[in-house]
Formats: C-alpha cells, sequence, structure tokens
C-alpha cells in the first residue's frame, strides 16, 4: 500500500468496532442484561491489540479479511481480561476509560460472567468458518489459549497477585510481565503469521522478537507514566501499582533506568524488522505510536 499505515488506523479501529458489533450477541437478546453488560465492556478503548494484528497482516502482504477474526478475538480476550482486573478481589478499580467499570456499572457477579463470555466468544470467533484452512484455525486457537493462559497472561496475573507487598527483582519482574502483559501482544504477531501458511521460520521468529519486545516496553512505559502521570497531577502521590504495593520498574531500577530499558526495547524491537524492509513500515509506526504515547 502506497500510503501511510496512520492514514488507516482510524478505518481499522472502525473495522474492529464493526467486527465486534458482528460477533457480539444483541444487547437485546436474551439474557439481555448479560449481553448488554458485554457491549459495555467492549466499548472504547485504542484497539492496539488488534492494530497490532492488522500492521502485522500488511507487512506479511495479507489482505486485512483473513485477520479479522484473530484481531476480534485478541480484543475480545483483552476486553475480558480488564473485566476481571477490575473487580474487587483483583485490582479493585472504579473507572475504566473513564466510565464505571463493568461491575461498578451492572454488579459483580455479572462483570465475572460477561468476563466469562468474552473469553469463550473470542475462541467462537476464531473457530468459525472463514478464509482459513481448518489447521489454520485449530493453529490460532492453540495459540491464543496457550497466550491467555496459565502460561500466558493468566498465570502472569496470578504471579503479579501473589507478589503483592513483596519487592521483586528485575529477572522476577521481566517474567512476571513477559507473560501478564506481552503474552497476548505477541499472540497478536502469531495470529497473522499462521494466516500466511508460506512464511518461513526466520522471518516468523523475528516477527516474535519484536513483539516480545514490543510488549515488554509497554509494561515498562505504563510504569513511567503511572509514576509522571500521578507526579503532575498530584504532586508526589505514588502511581496506582505503587500505591497497591506492587513492584513496578521504577521502584526496582529507578525512572531514569526504567526509561532507558524501554527505549532499549523499542529500538531491540526496530532492529528485528530489519529483513522485512519497507513492508514493516506497518509495524514501525506501531512501535513509534506506543512509544511516544503519552498516557
Amino acid at each position: 500500500m502506497s500510503t501511510a499505515f496512520s492514514d488507516r488506523v482510524d478505518q481499522y479501529r472502525a473495522r474492529i468496532g464493526q467486527e465486534l458489533m458482528r460477533q457480539l450477541p444483541q444487547a437485546t437478546h436474551y439474557p439481555a442484561r448479560l449481553h448488554e453488560a458485554m457491549h459495555y465492556a467492549c466499548g472504547g478503548g485504542k484497539r492496539l491489540r488488534p492494530l497490532i494484528v492488522y500492521a502485522t497482516a500488511e507487512t506479511l502482504a495479507l489482505d486485512a479479511g483473513h485477520v479479522d477474526a484473530a484481531a476480534c478475538a485478541v480484543e475480545l480476550i483483552h476486553a475480558y481480561s480488564l473485566v476481571h482486573d477490575d473487580l474487587p478481589a483483583m485490582d479493585d478499580d472504579d473507572l475504566r476509560r473513564g466510565q464505571p467499570t463493568v461491575h461498578r456499572q451492572f454488579d459483580e457477579a455479572t462483570a465475572i460472567l460477561v468476563g466469562d463470555a468474552l473469553q469463550s466468544l473470542a475462541f467462537q470467533v476464531i473457530a468459525r468458518p472463514n478464509s482459513l484452512g481448518d489447521s489454520q484455525r485449530l493453529r490460532m486457537i492453540e495459540t491464543l489459549a496457550e497466550a491467555a493462559g496459565s502460561r500466558g497472561m493468566v498465570g502472569g496475573q496470578a504471579v503479579d497477585l501473589a507478589s503483592e507487598g513483596k519487592q521483586l527483582t528485575l529477572a522476577e519482574l521481566e517474567a512476571l510481565h513477559i507473560h501478564k502483559t506481552g503474552a497476548l501482544i505477541r499472540a497478536c504477531l502469531r495470529l497473522a503469521c499462521i494466516a500466511a501458511p508460506s512464511l518461513d521460520e526466520a522471518r516468523c521468529e523475528a516477527l516474535d522478537r519484536y513483539g516480545k519486545c514490543i510488549g515488554l516496553a509497554f509494561q515498562i512505559q505504563d510504569d513511567v507514566l503511572d509514576i509522571e502521570g500521578s507526579t503532575a497531577k498530584l504532586g508526589k502521590t505514588a502511581g496506582k501499582d505503587e500505591a497497591s504495593h506492587k513492584s513496578t520498574y521504577p521502584a526496582v531500577m529507578g525512572l531514569r533506568a526504567a526509561k532507558e530499558r524501554a527505549s532499549d526495547l523499542f529500538a531491540q524491537a526496530r532492529t528485528a524488522l530489519d529483513g522485512f524492509g519497507d513492508a514493516a513500515r506497518p509495524l514501525r509506526w506501531v512501535a513509534q505510536h506506543i512509544e511516544t504515547r503519552a498516557h
């Protein structure tokens, strides 16, 4: 494509929004309260993970239609994880994206069921017949299940909860976030690779390195922005994770070293794309977009 990926970002966000509405049960369908809450949970957001799927597809010269199901599925998994993370037994948050969290807008039991339903729908979306072959869809299901499960996102969340009040080493902190945040981001790259059956192993591994670096850099930057945003708005008030006695990169490394570590990871991510040449401009845009975000 001749135009910049940034010119298509809004189109892709609209596309994934339409795909979510197509895949979600109508809000008025029985049981209506649950379906209404599912729609509520999927509203808004930056749609970063679907954008990574579409950017990878462009890099591999794939039509967006080949990865619509994968992009929708990762967003459903992400939405479910946020609903559960916000619960009183987890992070106990009252607001998400400036709106009441699902358990506040509805109730706690409904929020638990919303997360359950969104997770199962993600795999149903991939399993449905589409332009990909049966073996490709099966590999996508396995890939997403591993990224979202006990050896991925959920496992990272479990370690995060068990680590409250403890001072983790840098290695322990990185291992935690490689699972909690990074696993699903890496899955975005892997799902698009599965949609390109002729892709060689070396290029697939290069994209996985990019995903690993981006996922970890994203979390470090989150910790930095949490601290800097809290300081700017509230003087010396601690960031959210610091206030809840969780280890953060600035706490473990110092703020300056955390920024340098994130910068180095972004550089490594871009280096991983060298073999793709100009075709990887969409993924370079994603890296730049994440690196320069302000919140």
